[in-house]
């Protein structure tokens, strides 16, 4: 008797970032296994979605989301289901959270296999960056096996003195380290010694609550931490990334790095694309707490322009799921409230509209920033593209369907949406994880605890096997 493959999408445009074509995706046991002109007959399968009029787009990966977070006494309300959730509900099949030491007793490593063990409850394919805050004679042994877990990045942050701060020392000889076992260096990036001044003329002042939460941390102090970081990185050879870069300044001084021949990297998020800092007179400023904050109208539009020109090379949501009562505790002093905002269910059409529907960027520009790059940057395998041999991980929607967030519909564990309230398009209405359709027409497919872990390659050894042709091989972009 014939094999039938599993699914069949039939007759969608399938956009890469590379380039589109009317084609059925043919997916058999969790993989793309044929990519069929859409001239041919469609083929038999065990199931069939037509997908006629619409896109068909790889499935998202959010380099940057934080699950079951602790900030101080604080805890976000979600789990590796409820978030792996709500990223399949947005588009995104892969997620990549954290391992950061809650406090000085917890080791990198024991971090990482902390959060690994937690990550076996999710409905979607979850990796890993690790993090380091203070340096001693174990953190050389520690990354390398980590590296051996497939986890080839670790996090640092230049701020947040006394928590999860790593100072100047251990950042340049965990870059040295990232070096030697070919991995990803991650910055958080923001100039401890001005924002922790700034806090403080605040604080004697008299103006520490949440509505004057962006005059505490300036954009002077991210660039600075870029440029000083940069010169790490150039000294020690490292690639470096940076985390939610919030002004065109960062982005332009990681252009210039790129230019002299450095491997630097720009991430931002939704929220620094669409709001400014005019959130923080509105009704409900603690809706918008988050670091860096939110910048002047005129920042957004600049960070705007440097999206839609192909500057900055990812989007991610920085998901960080605290609800309203928690944002509330403390809006009188900003030092002691918990920083961060659900986004990873949202990521899809506030990015689309962004950069495809308000600024005129193309579908396949859109791709490479919210799937494409944040693959291939983070050497994650088998993902990113819709080519043979891949992962059958699919978004199908209608670029002209618009939808209003409305924050209490969402499935995030949580009570509110920065972007409540606004239209935006780039929802999807299909989406197929591993090969299989966990949203369609008929809803959300809670299929169980069916997510991997997966372990990344090395930076430049997924780098240097990269080629990318007009139509890559499945090959040339798994290897």
């Amino acid at each position: 008797m014939s094999h039938f493959p599993d699914l069949v999408i039939a007759n969608g445009t399938v956009v890469n970032s590379f380039g589109r074509q009317a084609a059925h995706v043919v997916v058999d046991s969790g993989r793309i296994v044929q990519l069929i002109d859409a001239t041919e007959p469609i083929p038999a399968a065990a199931r069939t979605i037509e997908a006629h009029g619409q896109l068909v787009i790889p499935g998202g990966i959010d380099g940057h989301c934080h699950v079951a977070q602790v900030t101080g006494r604080f805890r976000t309300l979600d789990d590796y289901r409820t978030t792996s959730t709500a990223a399949l509900w947005g588009g995104t099949t892969t997620i990549i959270d954290f391992g950061i030491p809650r406090d000085a007793q917890e080791t990198p490593l024991e971090a990482v296999l902390n959060k690994k063990r937690l990550a076996a409850e999710s409905r979607c394919d979850v990796a890993l960056h690790g993090s380091v805050v203070a340096w001693d004679e174990t953190v050389p042994w520690q990354l390398e096996q980590l590296a051996a877990e497939g986890v080839r990045s670790v996090k640092m942050y230049t701020t947040n003195r006394g928590s999860t701060m790593a100072d100047g020392d251990t950042i340049l000889k965990v870059m040295r380290e990232m070096v030697r076992l070919d991995g990803l260096t991650y910055i958080h990036a923001e100039h401890d010694p001005i924002i922790t001044d700034c806090t403080d003329q605040h604080v004697a002042d008299g103006r520490i609550g949440i509505e004057h939460l962006h005059r505490t941390r300036p954009e002077l102090a991210e660039e600075i931490s870029v440029k000083e970081t940069l010169a790490m990185a150039e000294y020690t050879g490292a690639p470096v990334y940076f985390v939610h870069q919030s002004t065109p300044g960062a982005v332009d001084l990681v252009t210039e790095a790129r230019e002299r021949g450095q491997e630097a990297y720009s991430e931002t998020c939704p929220h620094y694309l669409t709001l400014d800092d005019t959130v923080y007179g509105s009704k409900f400023p603690e809706w918008y707490a988050c670091c860096p904050p939110m910048r002047s109208a005129e920042t957004v539009a600049a960070l705007k322009e440097r999206l839609a020109a192909g500057a900055i090379h990812t989007v991610s949501s920085d998901h960080s799921c605290y609800d309203l009562s928690q944002k509330r505790e403390r809006t009188d002093d900003v030092r002691y409230m918990p920083h961060g905002l659900p986004g990873v269910e949202t990521r899809m059409p506030v990015t689309f509209t962004a950069l495809v529907t308000e600024s005129g960027g193309s579908v396949e520009e859109f791709v490479e920033v919210f799937s494409a790059g944040p693959a291939r940057i983070n050497a994650v395998p088998r993902k990113g593209a819709i080519v043979e041999g891949f992962d059958a991980d699919l978004v199908i929607f209608d670029p002209a369907f618009q939808q209003t967030v409305d924050g209490g519909a969402l499935h995030m564990g949580t009570d509110f949406s920065p972007f409540e309230g606004k239209t935006l398009n780039g929802w999807p209405a299909v989406v197929v994880s591993s090969g299989r359709v966990v949203l369609d027409e008929d809803g959300f497919h809670d299929l169980g605890a069916v997510g991997r872990f997966v372990a990344r390659n090395g930076f430049a050894e997924h780098r240097d096997a990269l080629s990318v042709p007009v139509l890559p091989s499945a090959e040339s972009l798994s290897a």
